[in-house]
């Protein structure tokens, strides 16, 4: 059960963690220390297969009007795909990809609007970056390499997810771990070598909590895991770079108004567990929270 007794337990077990310090970052002409103030990303799906119905934008005219929503609720970034991750969705090109994602990309970039693009092909990537994109969110490590080549030469930072797989579209049962914290750290420490190695200085880490493995169906088990990360988040603190964690929906348990439900009380737990980027899909959670930031940081 989760209560003060079982957060007291995990403090008495990881507390020197605790305050760990992470560096702020400068994207898009604006600084953002995420020590002082906690971030918030909306999300565009320009993917008609992603199930977050209110994200998915069918047209460039729609995704542009929705990234300056999102930014009047106080979405900090705009994090934009054109491939939905369920394991159902059809594959999108390289190609296509670009080709829904650029004029969403040229337009709010240039209306001041920082721009993160969901992708793990170099090519879209690289193509966004030229279009005004000023994050990677890569979602896989299959083109780790290429990818972070770019973003050293657009000076763009680069959200690196913990996928169990090449990529986000490859993954199939999650394996766990006796402490799933520690395994992150370790996975993270890795990447983040290499990302320093390569030049690269702005990154940002993420834990996966948005990607679907066959064995996490379990709503029981895929929530407490959930739980359990956002949790435990601020242990990643130590390793000097910021964290980004989805907002869960819960459908079984909160029904139809999952995400309307589900992200604003997940937001206080990820908040508390020490996320410094939340992430949400839906316009009306985003002002909810919002609102819960302000309330967190007083």
């Amino acid at each position: 059960m989760l209560d003060l007794r079982a957060i007291q337990s995990l403090l008495a077990r990881h507390g020197t963690r605790l305050g760990a310090p992470v560096r702020p970052l400068e994207i898009g002409g604006r600084r953002f220390d995420f020590n002082v103030r906690r971030a918030l990303m909306g999300v565009i799906n320009l993917s008609t297969d992603s199930w977050y119905t209110e994200s998915v934008c069918a047209t460039p005219e729609q995704a542009i009007a929705r990234g300056h929503l999102l930014a009047a609720q106080g979405a900090d970034f705009v994090d934009i795909g054109a491939e939905s991750s369920l394991p159902q969705a059809a594959r999108v090109d390289a190609q296509t990809q670009r080709e829904r994602l650029l004029p969403v990309v040229r337009a709010l970039s240039a209306a001041g609007v920082p721009v993160s693009v969901e992708s793990y092909h170099p090519e879209v990537l690289e193509a966004a970056a030229q279009a005004g994109a000023r994050i990677f969110n890569l979602t896989g490590s299959r083109h780790e390499a290429e990818t972070l080549a770019i973003a050293r030469r657009f000076d763009a930072a680069v959200v690196l997810c913990y996928v169990q797989g090449e990529t986000v579209r490859q993954v199939e049962r999650f394996t766990f771990h006796d402490d799933m914290a520690s395994e992150l750290e370790a996975h993270f420490r890795q990447r983040l070598g290499r990302a320093d190695a390569a030049g690269v200085s702005r990154c940002i880490v993420d834990p996966g909590l948005g990607f679907y493995y066959e064995n996490l169906q379990d709503s029981a088990l895929r929530i407490n895991h959930q739980l359990q990360t956002l949790l435990n988040t601020f242990r990643l603190h130590a390793l000097g770079y910021p964290t980004l964690n989805i907002l869960p929906h819960a459908p079984e348990i909160f029904g139809a108004a999952a995400r309307r439900a589900a992200e604003p009380m997940f937001a206080v737990l990820a908040l508390l567990g020490g996320t410094h980027i939340v992430r949400t899909h839906e316009l009306e959670v985003v002002a909810k929270v919002r609102d819960t930031l302000a309330v967190y940081q007083g």
